[in-house]
This record gives C-alpha cells, structure tokens and sequence, in this order.
C-alpha cells in the first residue's frame, strides 16, 4: 500500500494525472493488488455544475475546473488565440467534457498498428473497448455482440424526445446516407442514436467509474499537488517531485512512475524532466537525460463549425433558456436526475465520408437542438438548432513547447490549425453537405433561415472568411507522445507505453496516438489506459478479436449510396 517513510511518499507505482486514462490504470493496478499513489493538481468533482450533463457549458469555462490554457496566435486564422480546456480536476478533462463515447472507426487504430504501433490495430483494442464498457442501449438499437456489458464505464443513450434530433437522423436518410444503429458497433457510417457517458441521469466520468472505487481500496491513494518533474537517477525514472502547501518534495515509485497528464501536460513534464528535443531543453537550460525529437511534436486536434437555423416552430431546447427555465431544469435534476438536465443533448450523431475515394468517414456531426455557443450564449434568434461539423483527419500538425523552466507557466501551445490547402476544401464540403441535409423534407416543418454562415455565404472566398473567422477547436488535442517502434526516432514510447530512452518511465494518454481517431477521444484515452495496464504488469494482452467492420462497398467510386458522386445541390 502507499506508505511514508522518513516523510516520504512511497508507492508501486506513482500516476501523474487523474484524467481518463490515469484513473483507469489507477483501477486495474490497484485491483491487480499493487499500491498506487496518484498525483492530480485539480480538486473535488462534488456539485451539480459537474455532475448535470446538461450543465456541461459550464465546467470548461470555470478557473476552478480548468486549466485555462490557450493556443499562441493561430497564424492561419487571423492570429486569433483558441481557448483551449484541460480538465484540472478529479477525472480529467472526463468530468468537463461533453460526455460523447465514439470509440474510433477500426481504420484509425490499423493506421496506428501500421505506423509502428505493434498490438495497437483494431482487433487489438476491440477487446479492451468492451473490457471498459457497461452499455445499455435503451432500446434504441445497435449490436449487443459488439458491446462490453458489465465494465466500469456506463454508457447510455438520449431519450430523443425532441423531434428535431429526431428529424436529424431522418434527413440523413433522405440526404442518401446510411442509418446507423450504433457507430460504436459494426458500422460507424451513417446516421442514429450518440452514446453518452451518463448513467441514472449523471455524468459518468473516469472519476465516478474508476478513481471513486480504486481509492476505496487500502492501496490506491490521490494526493493533491503540481507534479513538476519526473525524478531520474541513472537513467531510471524513481520518483515525481511535486510541490502542495508551498514546500517541494519527491513521492518514490518502487516499480515505476506513470505519465497520464494529458497530451499538453506530458509532455511539458517530459521535457522539463530532461525527456525532448535536445536543442529545446538546451534553450531553457534543462540538462537532457534523452534526446527524443517527437516529444511535443505531432500534435492534433479536431476543428469544427457550427451551422445553425432559426426554428419556424418553438421546438427548440430555447425555452429553458431563462431564468424559470433554467430553474425548472435544475431542480428536476436535483430532486430525481430527471429532464433535460439528465442528458448532454447530443442526443443524435452522423458519421460521413465527405467524397469518393474515401474508405472510411471523415466527417462527424453532433446535432443540438439548440443555437448555441459552447460559452453558453444562445443565438439571437431564439428557438433554433445546429450542427456540429469539421473534417477528422487534417494533415496539420502542432507542437507543445516549453514557455520557461518553472513548471507553473503553461506550455506554449500551437495547433498550427488549418495550415493545409485540404483543411479549407474540406471545411467548405462540410458547410455544403450540412446545408443540403437541413434542406431535406424532415426538416421542412422546422426550418426557419440559417443563422451561420447565412445565406449570403457562398462561394469559396466567403466561405473561408467564414471558417477563419468562426472556426473552433472541439478540444481533442492529441499526439505529442507518439506511440512507435523503438528504432523511430520521432516515437516517445514504445507499443507497451514505455517511454523510450529512460527506465522505469510510461506514458499513457492521447499524447500517444500516431494518428487522431474519429470523433471524440475520451473513449480511445479510457481504452489506453486499461491496455496500458497490462502491459504494465506484464500480463499477455487480451485475446484479438477479428471482428470485421462494416466500409462502404462502392466507397470508391460513390460518396454516399443513391446520390451521384458529386451533388449539385450540394455545390461540391
């Protein structure tokens, strides 16, 4: 169990970060019957501003819960700074996050095995995905074969009682697309029902589903402190050296120390441990134990727009945005985890190939039946809806670097969003295939005018003044720790998460996908850490599971079943 010796803090194994990925590795170490000491800088997760999926506007704009980190001057996007929302609390960027499960399409992760990251395809992870989940479908379809049903992580569906999150879904069909019973299973294409991380009405965070129950055992423990380095000794990582109530000291690892910071904080903490590109360590001073290129490198993110329409019907979830409303929500949710307050209202998805000769989809769509702004601002308008909408795989690339030595600056953080000719083409087909699908019949008795862009933006050029101007991150920055063979010089870590160039050193979080998967990374930063796990105490993997997944067959030649390749009233 943990313990203190001569005032020290001494465990197993040490965690840094209380995040997806470290708190399952906290549950699957601690149950394997190792002590476990984790390390998060963030506080309680108590209150209803957390807890009420409908409230999730609120924690990712609050100091108390979030890091508040912002990007440097985008260069392609006017020099505008994009907020940026690191959870800074118990569960990670898990208990401010919009609760949406996508697992990934099966591609992303063969991608990964095929770029060096051995044991990371889909058959590989397939079985950890249904390890970590508890999904219960509600009835709204969906393949129970492909699902965990009796994991830690409870998975939900909406009740989709709004008929515009219906009316979505239908307009998808009528726009030629396939319908979906669950993009988590077989056939990711499509549209249907999203999965949420909610369960009886609460938001189920990595907190509630692994950290709550691991430190009811005697040997798991969390600490709250900013960890400020990983203390190496001969090439072997033996401790974190933290700092809490003003005082530095170092918590010992026996076996080994774990970086789960996240994919802006790992690597800040590998480089100021002396872990980077030597010639940037050098400039801050920083004496280099390892030389490794990629760390900070690579780094991803998803942008996205949001194409909205004013409602012809009072329809919308606008009526609860006033103060009655408002508290009409809140103390339903209070007295029983009921109403609105009890979903995300991401109630309904789409997943989408964006033209032919893509095998597999590259577009993602959350529906709101709301216009709204992720700060909270409603539209203008009133009763409204919009769409979600941006590319899954930019070719652009970031990096994190060091501000300074002292480990309380933030990192410098530049997406170095939209650098590519293909970001601004495949922004403008997302604005057109979304116009065409709330052009469709199912939408005929809601639809008012559109709000954003509006129908004066048309062509290319006001298109991307558009894009550059309104363009926002849907905050899944990834990548900065690649997972790769150990002979690649731009890897961090190698297929079993081991840091490479020091002993006694993991990593496992998003910073550690070669590539970003499809949708939202919670579930893949989850899956990590139960994969990591075992690798950490040295037990075989989980037996593949060769599952086939469901592509397109005419993927090659059309962009969706009965429409022509090209559509005119799409304009692309």
């Amino acid at each position: 169990m943990p313990a203190t010796t001569a005032g020290q803090l001494t465990a197993d194994y040490v965690i840094v970060g209380a995040g997806s990925a470290g708190c399952a590795m906290a549950y699957r170490l601690s149950e394997a019957g190792k002590s476990v000491l984790v390390i998060e800088h963030g506080g309680t997760d108590a209150g209803p501003f957390i807890q009420m999926p409908g409230a999730l506007s609120y924690p990712m704009n609050m100091k108390m819960y979030d890091w508040g980190y912002q990007t440097e001057p985008e260069p392609h996007l006017g020099g505008r700074r994009l907020a940026c929302p690191r959870g800074k609390v118990i569960g990670g960027s898990s208990s401010i996050n919009g609760m949406i499960y996508v697992r990934g399409h099966a591609r992303d992760f063969d991608h990964w095995r095929d770029q060096g990251a051995a044991g990371w395809g889909y058959a590989d992870v397939l079985p950890y995905y249904k390890r970590l989940e508890n999904w219960h479908s509600g009835g709204h379809g969906g393949d129970p074969a492909w699902r965990g049903t009796d994991g830690p992580l409870h998975i939900t569906r909406g009740k989709r009682e709004n008929p515009l999150t219906r009316a979505f879904v239908e307009a998808g069909g009528q726009a030629g697309y396939p319908i979906t019973g669950d993009y988590n299973g077989h056939q990711q294409e499509g549209f249907g029902p999203f999965d949420m991380t909610v369960w009886k009405g609460q938001r189920w965070s990595a907190a509630n589903a692994y950290l709550k129950p691991a430190l009811k055992r005697d040997n798991c423990d969390l600490i709250r402190a900013l960890a400020r380095k990983v203390v190496i000794e001969d090439g072997r990582a033996i401790g974190v050296e933290i700092e809490r109530g003003g005082k530095i000291e170092v918590v010992k690892a026996r076996a080994e120390v774990i970086l789960a910071a996240s994919s802006l904080n790992s690597p800040k903490l590998l480089m100021l441990s002396g872990i980077g590109p030597a010639h940037h360590l050098a400039e801050h001073g920083i004496e280099v134990i390892a030389d490794r290129q990629g760390v900070g490198q690579n780094l991803q993110d998803h942008l996205e727009l949001y194409i909205q329409a004013a409602a012809s019907q009072p329809v919308s979830l606008f009526k609860y945005w006033n103060l009655p409303g408002k508290a009409y929500v809140g103390a339903r949710w209070l007295l029983n985890k009921s109403g609105p307050g009890a979903s995300n209202q991401f109630e309904s998805a789409g997943f989408i190939r964006s033209q032919p000769g893509v095998d597999y989809p590259d577009i993602q769509y959350h529906f709101l039946p709301i216009a709204i702004r992720y700060d909270g601002k409603a539209s203008a308008e009133g009763h409204g809806f919009q769409a979600h909408t941006g590319p899954m795989r930019s070719p652009s690339r970031g990096e994190v670097t060091l501000r300074s030595a002292d480990p309380k600056d933030a990192p410098r953080i530049l997406f170095n969003y939209m650098a590519h000719a293909q970001d601004w083409e495949d922004f403008r087909r997302c604005i057109r295939l979304t116009r065409e699908i709330f052009a469709q019949d199912a939408f005929k008795p809601y639809y008012k005018h559109e709000i954003q862009p509006g129908a004066d933006c048309q062509t290319d050029d006001e298109l991307d003044d558009f894009i550059r101007q309104h363009v926002e991150s849907a905050y899944h920055p990834c990548g900065t720790a690649r997972i790769g063979a150990k002979d690649d010089p731009m890897a961090v870590v190698d297929p079993e998460c081991r840091v490479i160039g020091v002993d006694g050193l993991r990593l496992a979080d998003s910073s550690i996908f070669p590539r970003i998967t499809n949708g939202n990374l919670n579930a893949p930063s989850i899956m990590t850490g139960e994969k990591a796990a075992d690798h950490i105490l040295g037990r075989p993997q989980l037996s593949a599971d060769n599952s086939e997944p469901w592509i397109a067959p005419d993927w090659e030649t059309q962009q969706r079943s009965g429409k022509t390749a090209c559509s005119t009233k799409a304009g692309v």
